[in-house]
């Protein structure tokens, strides 16, 4: 409608003026006056001078004879207000409920792809609640992304080497008499984290044995014999010792296992995953060809830096006077290796604020270093997430652990809904399933409806309120017009030929028509936010429909067969807009 009208206007102007327009500003129209869509008449000064009600009113007076569509206007100030006819409305939303995948673009094999890169976890310890908002995001916007017409790749960079791999392996060493995850029956990542946790505790009583003896605190810090062996552990690993290896190996399967049972039962995957044993090495060579072009230079030390200062940033160094790499040089070859791996255009990282000043950094060397692509290079930074104090501790008292808080959000559902008494008549299976549902369905809304670069607080409890702007209640909402629909008992897919809207009709077929910008928003901006709380919005406005027409009573046909295929498009929206969220819905509930 609005490619129409736009050309309208133009027009409009051209005849009336003689003056050309560029570009028309459209917005919704204030519900306080009548009006389906809104001109901004004031956009139009830079154009011609004169008064903003009657430039309005002479082009409103121009649609209303041109254009069938246009059956009213109003002028409020410098805003033109068009009503629009119940025939469009009618012949839109006719299409769009002939559309399948409504508001998808299919992908143009001729255009590079998009890679996201999410979760990057260490390999010795699990999963947390960071994590979950990292993978609930990065996962997230993929799908968004995959949607509004690109091809995507979506990827992690696991960190399976340092020092802190070969504490878990030297605690495991000293401690483990040869324990598994088979014959403890603990997930594999949970097992090794237990041993880092080990690791620390030995290492804090040999602190405290070396203070004893007269040492400062530092020297303690430096000399603990257990931090020795781990670093002895580490020179060792980067020199191929067999046992070193096989053990790293071991233990490194263990975690991965765990990981991918994690990422299971949150729904999440990946089509390749990097680890930084076989990356750690990357970038050394891109090092040495930027001191040739000058983009770095060498301290007396022997250490190489860049001079950012001159683009507002600080000196930053690039290898190590010994030669060796820092996370910089990784992330520069990794970045390039990606670039070579895939034919990409556009690489989204989903890391967390804190790395916001190392990733200014890292697509600016990559600039300097002559890239194209790396102006495509984009952060995706997102802020912590908070519990209400006291709950959910983990048994360290300081992170929580993802496993444990996806098993306590499927606890909540059932203890919700069980007190509701939501759920009669489901058998236990059933139940089962549906309080996976309601409670993993809580936990991603709960954090996908917020805009990533906020802080969240997270309340279990509240995340499962059947009411409000809530993951539960648009699952709700779902199942009931899956009701609706099996209940209905005629044929609703034919052509409906008049009907006059109520306004309750109108409000509802332009929530609908909104959906495909959306998913294009959410894509540009890496906002599942957007997505969410236009699904939030969908539903209100469904539910107001709901509650002031009859649907399956209507004693009118044609508003009977309009109000059920409205019904099914919305329930179709739902589900569509939670699948690019991660979250299920259920059909009954």
């Amino acid at each position: 409608m609005q490619n129409s009208l736009e050309k309208a206007i133009k027009k409009g102007f051209k005849e009336i003026y003689d003056v050309a327009v560029d570009s028309v500003e459209f917005q919704a129209t204030n519900k306080d006056f009548e009006g389906d869509i809104t001109v901004v008449v004031f956009a139009f000064l830079r154009y011609i001078k004169g008064n903003p009600v009657e430039i309005g009113t002479k082009i409103g007076a121009y649609l209303k004879e041109n254009v069938p569509e246009v059956k009213d206007f109003n002028v409020v100030k410098g805003f033109l207000n068009l009503v629009i006819s119940d025939d469009f409305f009618l012949a839109s939303f006719k299409e769009i409920y002939a559309t399948q995948n409504y508001g998808f673009v299919s992908p143009n094999p001729a255009e590079k792809a998009v890679m996201v890169e999410y979760s990057s976890p260490n390999t010795n310890k699990p999963l947390h609640l960071g994590h979950i908002r990292n993978n609930l995001l990065g996962y997230s916007v993929a799908e968004i992304i995959k949607a509004s017409g690109k091809k995507v790749y979506k990827t992690q960079i696991i960190n399976d080497r340092g020092i802190h791999i070969c504490k878990s392996m030297l605690a495991w060493q000293r401690f483990g008499n040869g324990e598994t995850p088979e014959s403890t029956g603990l997930k594999g990542d949970k097992l090794v984290g237990n041993y880092y946790v080990a690791f620390d505790k030995a290492y804090k009583e040999e602190i405290a044995q070396l203070i004893s003896t007269g040492k400062t605190e530092e020297e303690a810090k430096k000399q603990a014999p257990i931090l020795l062996e781990a670093q002895e552990m580490l020179l060792k690993w980067e020199a191929g010792d067999a046992e070193v290896v096989s053990l790293w190996k071991t233990m490194n399967s263990w975690v991965y296992e765990g990981f991918n049972k994690t990422y299971e039962t949150l729904g999440v995957d990946f089509d390749k995953n990097y680890y930084e044993s076989t990356t750690y090495l990357l970038g050394k060579d891109v090092v040495t060809d930027g001191l040739k072009k000058d983009v770095f230079y060498k301290k007396e030390d022997g250490s190489v830096w860049i001079d950012l200062t001159a683009d507002g940033l600080d000196e930053k160094i690039v290898l190590r006077s010994d030669g060796t790499a820092v996370y910089m040089t990784q992330d520069i070859g990794t970045a390039i290796e990606r670039f070579k791996d895939f034919d990409l255009s556009e690489l989204v990282y989903t890391v967390g604020n804190e790395q916001d000043y190392h990733f200014k950094v890292l697509f600016l060397i990559l600039e300097k270093l002559g890239f194209e692509w790396a102006k495509n290079l984009h952060h995706l930074s997102y802020g912590m997430v908070d519990l209400p104090s006291g709950k959910m501790k983990s048994r360290e008292g300081t992170v929580v652990d993802a496993d444990d808080l996806m098993v306590e959000m499927v606890d909540t559902a059932r203890n919700i809904s069980q007190e509701l008494g939501k759920l009669e008549g489901y058998s236990s299976t059933e139940k089962a399933e549906l309080y996976k549902i309601i409670g993993l369905g809580a936990l991603k809304y709960y954090i996908l409806k917020v805009d990533p670069k906020k802080r969240i607080l997270f309340d279990p409890e509240e995340s499962v309120d059947f009411n409000g702007n809530t993951g539960p209640f648009i699952q709700y909402t779902y199942a009931r017009i899956q009701s609706i629909i099996r209940k209905a008992d005629f044929d609703f897919s034919g052509e409906i030929s008049t009907v006059t809207l109520h306004e309750k009709e109108r409000q509802l077929i332009k929530q609908i028509q909104q959906f495909p910008e959306i998913i294009q928003n959410a894509a540009k901006n890496h906002s599942p936010a957007l997505l969410a709380n236009y699904t939030y919005d969908l539903v209100k406005e469904y539910n107001s429909l709901y509650q002031s027409l009859p649907i399956l009573g209507s004693e009118n046909e044609n508003e009977k067969i309009l109000r059920t295929q409205l019904s099914a498009k919305v329930g179709e929206i739902i589900k569509s807009a939670f699948k690019l969220l991660g979250i299920a819905v259920p059909e009954r509930m």
